[in-house]
Parts: C-alpha cells; sequence; structure tokens
C-alpha cells in the first residue's frame, strides 16, 4: 500500500509563521515537521511509497525531504499549480492517477501515533474506511461525521445537523480494491463543476456514501491531532513534550 499526502496549502491561519514556510514543515516535536512526522510513522507502520502533493513552498518541501530522507520509504512529489485559488479536492485529483490500487490518504496536518495507523491498516479490508474518533462534543471546525447503527458512514462535512453527529473524521482514509477506483472515477466527474474548485475531497467520500458502502475505523482513546491554528500548534508541541517525557 502506498500513501498520498495532501500538503499542498500554505496555511493561512497560521500566519505568520508561514509567511514564507508552508504549514508542513512546521517544527512540531522538537525540530520535526509535521511532514517528517507522517513520514516516520508510514515507515515504521510498513508503507514503503508516498506521494506528497505540493504547493506553496514547494522547493522548501522538496529541499528538506531531501536532505532527510526515511529509511524504508520511497518519497516523491506531485507540484500543484493550482494551490492559491483551490481546495484540497483538487490536489486529490492531480494525484488520481496514483489511484489504481490500495492507497492511503491523509490530510496534510494530521499528526497522530503509530497505533492509529496500525488499526487501520489492520480493521477488516473495505472499500473506504474512513479513520474517526468520538467525543462528548464538536464544535465547527470539526469535520463531522453520521453513522449508521453498525458504524457505517451516513455522512461527512462541517455542517452536519448536530443530533446527526456520532464522531469526526480526523483526516486519514484508506482505499482498497475497487474503492480506489470509486473514488478516483468520481474525483474526474466531480472536477468538471466550476464549483469543484473551492471543493473538500471529503464532499466526494460524502457522495459516495449515498450509494456505496462507507466503513468507518475508530481511534477513540489514541493520540492524533489536527493542526489549524496557532492554539493547535501549541498543543501538538506540548503534546510531543509530554509523550517523550513519559
Amino acid at each position: 500500500m502506498k500513501a498520498i499526502i495532501l500538503s499542498a496549502g500554505q496555511g493561512r491561519r497560521l500566519l505568520p509563521m508561514t509567511a514564507e514556510r508552508p504549514k508542513c514543515l512546521l517544527p512540531v516535536d522538537g525540530d520535526q515537521s509535521m511532514l517528517s512526522m507522517q513520514l516516520g510513522a508510514l515507515a515504521r507502520c510498513g508503507i514503503e511509497r508516498a506521494s506528497v502533493v505540493v504547493g506553496f513552498g514547494a522547493a522548501a518541501v522538496e529541499a528538506q525531504l531531501a536532505e532527510r530522507p526515511v529509511p524504508g520509504l520511497a518519497v516523491e512529489t506531485l507540484f500543484n499549480p493550482f494551490f492559491a485559488s483551490s481546495d484540497n479536492l483538487v490536489s486529490c485529483w492531480l494525484a488520481r492517477s496514483l489511484m489504481h490500487d490500495d492507497f492511503l490518504l491523509l490530510n496534510g496536518d494530521t499528526l497522530f501515533e503509530d497505533a492509529v495507523l496500525e488499526r487501520l491498516l489492520e480493521a477488516p479490508p473495505a472499500p473506504i474506511a474512513v479513520t474517526i474518533d468520538r467525543k462528548t462534543a464538536y464544535d465547527d471546525d470539526d469535520m463531522k461525521v453520521g453513522l449508521d447503527a453498525n458504524g457505517r458512514l451516513l455522512a461527512i462535512g462541517k455542517d452536519l445537523p448536530a443530533p446527526t453527529v456520532g464522531a469526526e473524521s480526523i483526516g486519514l482514509i484508506a482505499f482498497r480494491e475497487s474503492g480506489a477506483k470509486i473514488f478516483a472515477d468520481e474525483l474526474g466527474r466531480v472536477i468538471r463543476a466550476p464549483a469543484a474548485l473551492r471543493r473538500w475531497y471529503l464532499s466526494v467520500v460524502n457522495e459516495l456514501a449515498q450509494h456505496n458502502a462507507v466503513e468507518t475505523v475508530c481511534i477513540q482513546g489514541l493520540w492524533w491531532c489536527e493542526i489549524d491554528s496557532p492554539d493547535d500548534l501549541a498543543r501538538a508541541r506540548a503534546d510531543c513534550e509530554a509523550r517523550s517525557r513519559a
């Protein structure tokens, strides 16, 4: 299995830290960047290939990848020239040629302990499996998930009605067998609409769930974080420091 990491954005909510450095290169655990931490986790869990979709600060990302190779992991980059005027659905569409067999799809700002990825990889194989977490309350920025009684995904989006929310997506999905082609084909269809430039790829997963079984894998109790704001970054750094002392 390979991994596709969406790291084309600048991370404007983290300005001025991202004025010249893309969000994925901000240090989180000592001098380890978000991207370095993701690649390390992938390699430790047996993933052998990773494709990083880059955009803002692409040269800096490629320089770090060349300077800090990850043993056992072959890494390539794919440039998204539309990073400044589009959302992450376009990055996915640009990577569709890589979706001809099983793959993981990761948001470039999602960090997790190895056990999170291990649980996803060890779950019963499903064409599409969305990694989720459960908590007592969800805020406006959470990518919320609606589930049926068997844990299958019914809907996903930030604006789901509160009574329908059962979990949140952490930004890590596994596509296996027919799921890879189903997703790639749907990307090819929706990209033709003008509104596609401002859509998230998870809106495609939401549409697929209306006609296809989309499974979920819950990682409640395991460590992960999404870094969008300075507060998120500060919490992630504190978590990493605490985990290193434990």
